[in-house]
């Protein structure tokens, strides 16, 4: 799944650079969509987010590009590769600012977790 985002001033932190908490929070988001929309049916909750790392800061008016890949399927639980790209105002290119793995479990009414439907050619 692909998704874009623009960063606007509400997105910035006291530096003028895209705050952290919003990029979690888009990653968190658009991945748990690309689940949801995988595994049609199933109530997902996200349970881990692998190493935090940003790796260029974000200006205002950057074009965000999410893509979001399942990784991996385990019995209970996916996980999703993302990775987030900014096409800065005037820029050429887009450049890999930040990515990370995130992991959903399927719970039912109750919380606990049961199994995935299996994919096809699984």
């Amino acid at each position: 799944m692909e998704t874009y985002v623009i960063v606007r001033p509400e997105h910035l932190n006291h530096h003028g650079y895209l705050f952290g908490g919003m990029m979690l929070k888009w990653v968190d988001e658009f991945a748990w969509l690309a689940a949801s929309k995988e595994f049609t049916g199933c109530r997902m909750v996200t349970i881990a987010m692998d190493e935090i790392q940003f790796k260029k800061p974000v200006v205002n008016g950057s074009i965000l590009r999410f893509d979001i890949k399942l990784y991996k399927q385990h019995n209970t639980s996916a996980t999703y590769q993302v990775n987030v790209y900014a096409d800065a105002p005037g820029a050429t290119e887009e450049i890999l600012v930040f990515n990370t793995k995130v992991t959903f479990v399927r719970v039912n009414e109750q919380g606990k977790k049961i199994p995935l439907p299996k994919k096809n050619g699984d």
